[in-house]
C-alpha cells in the first residue's frame, strides 16, 4: 500500500477532529441549555474516534478490493462520491487550521502592557491533610493521574493602561472567576483558598460569573465570597452556568455577602478626584449589552464579562480593561499542541491570558474550579492586577 495513504489518513483523522472541536467550541459559546449541550458533547465524543475506523473499513477496504493495480491516492480519489471527496476537502482545510492553532500557540506572548509576572502556587490538598473531595459527580476525574485542581495559582499581574488617570496610579484589583460549587471540590477546598486570598492586598474585587452548578450549594457564599474586603467595593456578575440554575437568588445572595451586581449596567466609583465606570455584559445568555455613552467622559472604563466572546462589543464601548473567564485556559494543555476545548467563538484563541486588541486590554481567567475538575497542565487561578500609567511603569 502507498505509503502516502497512511500520510493522508493522518491528516484527514486531524482534520476530522479539528473541525468537529471547532464545531463544539462554537455550539458551547451560544445560550443552549445543559441538557442538549450534554448530548451534542457525547455525540462529539463518539464521532472523532469513529472517522479513523470508517476510514479505513468504509473507504480504504472497499477501493482496495475493487482496485485492479496497487491503490493509491490519485486512485482512490477518482473513485470517491462527491460529498465524500468534499469532506475530505474540509478535513484538509481543518489539517491546516490545527497546524495554524499550534503556531499561534507556540508564538503567543504577553503584550507590552503587562510588565510583571509573580505568581506562586498553593497545595490546598496539602495543607488540609487530604484532597476535600465531596459527593458531587465526576469524583473519578479527580483521582486521575497529573490532575493539579487542587493547586491553585495566585498570579499578581502588573498592567500599564493608557487612560489610567494618575490618582489610581497603583490601583489593584481582584479577579475572581469560574468558582463552580457543584459539590466535587469541597467546601474546604474552597475556604481554605479564601484564607490566602483574603492575605493579598486589593483595592476592588470582582467577579466574572460561574459560581453556582448546585442551588443547594449556594450557602457556601457566605463563607468564601462574603468573608473578603475591598475599599472600593466587589463587583459581580453571573455566567452560563448560573443562568442554567436559578440566576435571581443566586444574585440575591450575593448581595446579602456584599457584593454590586453591574449586569447590563454601569457603576461609576469615585477615588481620589478621579472616576470608574464598572460595567457588566452577561451575553449572550442574560441581559442586554450595556452603555458606557452616559459615563463621564474621563473615567476609566472597566467591563466585565464572563465570556471574552463580547471583545468587540468591549472596544466599540472604548473599554479600557475587560475581565472575562469561562475558557477555564482550556482545562487541559497539551505539550506543544496547547488547549483544545474552548466554549468560545474564537475557539482556544482566547483561553487565558492577556491581549491587547486596542483600546481594549483583555485578561481572561482561568478560574478557580470547573463542573469538570480536571486540570492538567493548567492551574486554577486567582489573580490581583496592579494598575499602573505609562508614564510610572
Amino acid at each position: 500500500m502507498d505509503w502516502m495513504l497512511l500520510v493522508a489518513a493522518v491528516v484527514l483523522t486531524i482534520g476530522n477532529a479539528e473541525l468537529l472541536i471547532t464545531l463544539i467550541n462554537r455550539i458551547h459559546s451560544r445560550p443552549i441549555p445543559e441538557h442538549y449541550l450534554r448530548q451534542i458533547r457525547h455525540l462529539h465524543d463518539l464521532l472523532i474516534p469513529l472517522f479513523p475506523v470508517w476510514l479505513v473499513v468504509g473507504v480504504w477496504l472497499p477501493a482496495w478490493k475493487l482496485a485492479i493495480e496497487p491503490l493509491t491516492v490519485p486512485s482512490l480519489w477518482s473513485v470517491l462520491p462527491l460529498f465524500v471527496q468534499c469532506y475530505f476537502g474540509l478535513c484538509v482545510a481543518g489539517c491546516l487550521g490545527f497546524v495554524w492553532s499550534v503556531l499561534r500557540y507556540q508564538t503567543y506572548r504577553s503584550p507590552r502592557q503587562q510588565t510583571r509576572y509573580e505568581s506562586r502556587v498553593v497545595d490546598i490538598a496539602a495543607e488540609l491533610g487530604a484532597p476535600p473531595i465531596g459527593p458531587g459527580p465526576f469524583q473519578s476525574l479527580v483521582r486521575l493521574p497529573f490532575n493539579e485542581c487542587f493547586q491553585v495559582e495566585l498570579v499578581q499581574r502588573t498592567l500599564v493602561l493608557p487612560r489610567l488617570p494618575q490618582t489610581l496610579d497603583g490601583l489593584r484589583i481582584l479577579h475572581l472567576t469560574d468558582l463552580h460549587f457543584i459539590g466535587t471540590l469541597d467546601r474546604p477546598f474552597f475556604e481554605r483558598l479564601f484564607e490566602h486570598v483574603r492575605g493579598l492586598r486589593f483595592d476592588m474585587a470582582v467577579l466574572t460569573g460561574d459560581l453556582i452548578d448546585d442551588m443547594q450549594l449556594t450557602p457556601w457564599i457566605a463563607t468564601t465570597l462574603g468573608t473578603i474586603e475591598a475599599p472600593l467595593g466587589k463587583f459581580s456578575i453571573l455566567g452560563n452556568h448560573d443562568w442554567n440554575q436559578e440566576p435571581t437568588p443566586i444574585r440575591a445572595d450575593l448581595r446579602a455577602a456584599g457584593w454590586i451586581d453591574v449586569a447590563s449596567r454601569c457603576e461609576v466609583v469615585r477615588h481620589q478626584g478621579a472616576e470608574l465606570a464598572i460595567v457588566g455584559n452577561e451575553l449572550p445568555w442574560m441581559g442586554t449589552a450595556p452603555s458606557l455613552e452616559n459615563a463621564p467622559s474621563g473615567a476609566l472604563r472597566i467591563a466585565l464579562s464572563h465570556s471574552p466572546d463580547n471583545l468587540k462589543w468591549a472596544r466599540r464601548q472604548r473599554v479600557d480593561l475587560m475581565l472575562s473567564g469561562h475558557n477555564h485556559g482550556g482545562q487541559v494543555v497539551l505539550p506543544i499542541i496547547g488547549p483544545v476545548f474552548a466554549p468560545s467563538l474564537y475557539g482556544v484563541a482566547y483561553a487565558a491570558g492577556l491581549f491587547w486588541r486596542s483600546p481594549t486590554l483583555l485578561c481572561v481567567g482561568r478560574g478557580v474550579s470547573g463542573r469538570h475538575p480536571l486540570r492538567v497542565r493548567c492551574r486554577p487561578e486567582v489573580a490581583v492586577l496592579e494598575l499602573r500609567c505609562e508614564a510610572t511603569k
